[in-house]
């Protein structure tokens, strides 16, 4: 929860401290994507997940340095993925930090890491036990274009490393809460 504080400080200092051409604002899109494998030991196998559509909603800042920036965010992710024996869903907090450079006129390109905090998971019909990490890392990058007070950017994230959830309702079987998805979203600075 201290890392969500100290996100949330970087956001405002940001926007305090802008310089000509930054930016404080809201966003919001959807997401298309899935987490990782779904893995049974009993009988052995395991399941790619069939991609689903999700959102997310929050706030970015962004301080212009010329024709590099920083965008610090702060998001509510809803993420979905559909396996054999249910559809996944995934609550989290994102905390991208991204770096980008303004290439011609509106277009822009950016990457980063992306903090997570896992709020809650959720497997149709069953019971989820907690899942390993609360806390991990992933990286995103992406182009965007800025028309004004209103951009809009496409991005891939896909987290570092495995995070898995286990279930008591189906034999020693566990879900990789990794995410791997398309991101569209748009932003307008107030």
């Amino acid at each position: 929860m201290k890392i969500l504080w100290s996100v949330a400080f970087m956001l405002l200092s940001a926007a305090a401290f802008a310089q000509t051409g930054s930016a404080f604002g809201i966003k919001g899109g959807l997401n298309y994507g899935s987490t990782g494998d779904f893995e049974n030991e009993i009988p052995n196998r395991a399941e790619n997940p069939d991609d689903k559509i999700g959102y997310h909603l929050g706030f970015f800042a962004k301080a212009d340095l010329g024709r590099v920036y920083i965008r610090p965010e702060l998001l509510y992710t809803k993420l979905n993925s559909e396996y054999s024996v249910g559809e996944f869903e995934v609550n989290k907090i994102d905390a991208p930090i991204l770096v980008g450079l303004n290439i011609i006129g509106p277009l822009n390109v950016f990457a980063g890491p992306s903090l997570q905090y896992i709020l809650d998971t959720e497997l149709e019909d069953v019971d989820v036990d907690d899942v390993m990490e609360e806390f991990s890392v992933g990286a995103q990058f992406g182009v965007g274009i800025d028309l004004g007070r209103l951009g809009i950017d496409l991005r891939y994230e896909r987290g570092f490393k495995e995070n898995e959830v286990e279930f008591s309702g189906i034999n020693r079987s566990r879900i990789d809460t990794r995410p791997e998805q398309l991101i569209v979203a748009l932003s307008l600075s107030l």
